[in-house]
């Protein structure tokens, strides 16, 4: 006979166990939509990243770990527009799961929802550099994109998740109305400098630039995705100097040498911004991410004046 304690302790560990296993498993490609999908899902769901924060998303290397995340998961949300063209599709084919494969039930690509900005309107060829063909995938830097973002992962989870969700719809609407509110907060801090020219070293920033109203004049990189040369290094250096332009802003995944080359030549800044969540310490949610960049870019403002 089992003794009753030991009974209730069996009970309550299936529970447990069957409430784990009842959680859609959500699997995304980056930190970013990993904090969006925590955003909505609550405690409803489990959430993993592949990407990094720190890491270039353009270039993840593989692992057989990613393969045995995808295997489980309920849902796969991708950023889409090619981003993660070089790693990301050979991970679905090898996790053999038909739910998340493109076009299967457990599959989102999140683009579909946002505003896309940079997208070419002749022919792409590889002379053009690392072009998205596409579209520019660092949309998520806008924040109404994150609003878009959240709503779709919402309804996706809805779909596969039908019991909870009121739950997810609920949590949404929580999330559009902090981000209402922090929006008020960051557009005040920003207001100032409204129109102020600024280089950056990749096409990382246009959704952030366009909402905030920053002019990105011209990028460290000659084109997309390719290094630095001492010509357009020079053209960059005559440009910023004729302009009056004060601040680098680098990603934390690229070289300092060159930008901060130009800033000695220029008295300019290089300023090191988070494209992504989980990029430093600090920032581990997605209000976090503006909140680090924007103060960044204040303090950065208020000493070039």
């Amino acid at each position: 006979m089992i003794h009753p304690f030991r009974l209730l302790y069996v009970l309550l560990l299936a529970g447990l166990t069957a409430s784990a296993a009842s959680k859609p498993n959500v699997v995304t490609a980056t930190e970013d939509l990993a904090a969006l999908a925590r955003e909505v899902g609550g405690d409803r769901v489990t959430v993993e990243a592949i990407a990094r924060g720190y890491q270039d998303p353009h270039f993840v290397e593989p692992k057989p770990s990613f393969i045995l995340k995808l295997q489980k998961a309920d849902l796969l949300v991708a950023v889409g527009l090619q981003l993660e063209i070089g790693w990301l599709p050979p991970l679905i084919n090898q996790s053999r799961n038909s739910k998340i494969q493109p076009g299967g039930s457990g599959y989102l690509d999140v683009s579909a929802s946002c505003k896309i900005l940079d997208i070419p309107t002749g022919p792409v060829t590889r002379a053009m550099g690392d072009v998205h063909p596409l579209g520019n995938p660092h949309y998520w830097l806008d924040p109404e994109n994150g609003s878009r973002i959240a709503r779709a992962i919402a309804e996706k989870l809805a779909q596969l998740d039908a019991s909870n969700a009121p739950y997810y719809s609920q949590r949404r609407a929580d999330f559009e109305r902090r981000l209402a509110e922090a929006q008020k907060r960051w557009l005040a801090r920003m207001a100032p400098y409204r129109g102020s020219k600024v280089i950056t070293y990749h096409r990382s920033w246009p959704n952030f630039a366009a909402y905030f109203g920053l002019e990105v004049v011209d990028y460290v990189e000659p084109k997309p995705g390719i290094p630095p040369t001492p010509s357009h290094t020079l053209d960059l250096i005559n440009t910023m100097n004729r302009e009056k332009i004060k601040l680098i802003l680098v990603e934390p995944y690229f070289d300092l040498r060159t930008p901060n080359s130009i800033a000695e030549k220029t008295g300019s800044q290089v300023v090191v911004l988070m494209p992504s969540v989980g990029g430093v310490k600090q920032v581990q949610d997605y209000f976090q991410l503006f909140d680090y960049d924007i103060e960044l870019l204040v303090k950065a403002f208020e000493k070039a004046k």
